[in-house]
């Protein structure tokens, strides 16, 4: 906002001085010109009057000693000459030659030919500029003499050039003080953006800013400040009520349903046989209720702060969730196949990964047939000239989880990542918060999530992550199924 304040200021003092300068430096040039010419018909009346008396009272001898003196007044050359070529008197030594051309001249032609008092020109003799002025002698017609006077136009010329110089640094001067002066006015009021700009760098970054305090500056700018700071008050209260909620929901949700659970697997041997459905129903409901309570509990503690990437091991934690998932796969007769290119550290919250995989595996076993596979592959991107990657040229790594099951048509995987929405055919236990989270969770890391179709027509989440630093891709990883005696937590 400064520069361009700055720039504003100095373009219209520019055009203010231009409008200004050009003119006078204009009419200065023109008034020298003007008192030139004045000053050199003047002097060539002058002239031309004593030499009419001269010849009238039989004085010619004194002619002389008058141009001498008049050529030393003005600096240039003066010529005194008759019809016939008869130099009456000059200034500078003139051959007979040179009396002819000057007769031949267009002013003294004009002024010894009587159709006209005077006669200006310009013009360059021997490279230089000069103003001749030629006017007769006597009032007769034709006249007997003429005068004419040569003036060399370069000491105006360096008068006008030393008055265009001055207005130069003069405007230079003045641009120079409202340079300073809007540089001035720029940075006091350019001063509150940018304590706002911070303030708002700040509050994006997850730091609560203190009040911004603006006390200068236009009318505008510090009634942004006080709708930033309401604003900013705002959210720092809807926050730690939020912070409040995740705290407290975690103990006063999870409790009463632990208790429930609990007392449901007490039921179960007083149970009559005809009852054992509803009791099986209420606990895989109440189990599914747990596992919400867990997902929208994770979602509020993602969102509440602001945690910074950090560079992770994706190769060690695919590993890893294969070997501790493949035994529950065996269970359910599912081949858990680990495959791809070496990736070597990517970008990514803290445990963020390990929940992606958790959630994904989770979603493709719970729609996998016996007999099918669920593929975890790592693959190096190939850039999307159409969709341009969250991290610029940064490289990245797809993550690929893909199942043989019946997959989802293409309006099912636009709404696929809505909180709580889950298919019509979808099998039970599902809680419509895991692509949700797996989402968040890949945002919050910079990275992203597309669901497409399988190459066997089963569904391929695809998660996109940035490389820590230049994947190696000279070798690749394959892993068989390994049993595992833990499985983590998953929704």
């Amino acid at each position: 906002m400064t520069r361009r304040l700055l720039l504003t200021y100095l373009s219209i003092a520019v055009l203010v001085l231009l409008c200004l300068e050009i003119p006078l430096g204009l009419i200065y040039s023109r008034a020298e010109r003007d008192r030139m010419i004045s000053a050199a018909h003047d002097e060539a009346a002058s002239l031309s009057a004593f030499a009419e008396l001269s010849m009238a009272a039989g004085r010619e001898p004194d002619l002389p000693g008058r141009v001498s003196e008049c050529a030393r007044r003005i600096g240039g050359q003066v010529t005194v000459i008759t019809r016939s070529g008869t130099v009456m008197a000059t200034s500078h030594s003139l051959s007979e030659q040179q009396a002819r051309k000057l007769l031949g001249r267009p002013d003294v032609a004009a002024a010894l030919g009587g159709t006209g008092s005077t006669d200006v020109r310009i013009s360059r003799i021997g490279g230089v500029q000069h103003l001749s002025v030629a006017v007769p002698v006597g009032h007769d017609t034709p006249p007997a003499a003429a005068v004419r006077i040569l003036v060399p136009t370069d000491t105006v010329h360096a008068r006008v050039h030393r008055v265009w110089l001055l207005l130069a640094l003069a405007g230079l001067a003045v641009l120079a003080a409202v340079a300073g002066f809007a540089f001035a006015v720029a940075r006091w009021a350019a001063r509150p953006i940018r304590e706002l700009r911070r303030a708002t760098a700040q509050l994006a970054d997850g730091s609560l800013p203190g009040p911004v305090t603006v006390t200068d500056g236009p009318p505008e700018i510090r009634d942004l400040a006080t709708t930033f700071n309401q604003t900013a008050a705002r959210l720092e209260h809807l926050l730690a009520s939020q912070r409040a909620f995740a705290g407290e929901a975690s103990h006063q949700l999870k409790t009463p349903l632990a208790a429930l659970r609990l007392r449901l697997d007490n039921l179960e041997p007083a149970v009559a046989p005809y009852a054992q459905p509803s009791l099986n129903a209420a606990l895989t409901e109440t189990d599914r209720l747990a596992r919400m309570v867990e997902g929208l509990l994770a979602m509020a503690r993602l969102e509440e702060k602001s945690a910074t990437r950090e560079p992770v091991d994706l190769e060690r934690i695919c590993t890893e969730r294969h070997n501790t998932w493949a035994p529950v796969f065996e269970q359910y007769h599912v081949l858990l196949a680990l495959t791809g290119d070496r990736a070597g550290p990517v970008l990514a919250l803290p445990g963020a990964i390990e929940q992606i995989l958790d959630n994904l595996l989770s979603n493709a076993l719970r729609h996998s047939p016996p007999g099918s596979t669920v593929t975890i592959e790592v693959r190096h991107h190939a850039p999307d000239r159409h969709r341009p990657a969250p991290d610029g040229r940064a490289p990245r790594v797809d993550l690929h989880v893909t199942d043989e099951g019946p997959g989802m048509t293409e309006e099912q995987r636009r709404r696929a990542f809505d909180r709580f929405w889950r298919a019509a055919d979808a099998p039970k236990g599902g809680t419509g918060l895991g692509l949700a989270l797996v989402q968040r969770l890949a945002h919050a890391g910079g990275g992203d999530i597309t669901l497409q179709s399988g190459p066997t027509g089963g569904l391929d989440a695809v998660v996109s992550l940035a490389c820590a630093n230049r994947p190696d891709t000279s070798h690749a990883f394959a892993h068989p199924r390994t049993p595992s005696q833990q499985l983590s937590t998953h929704i």
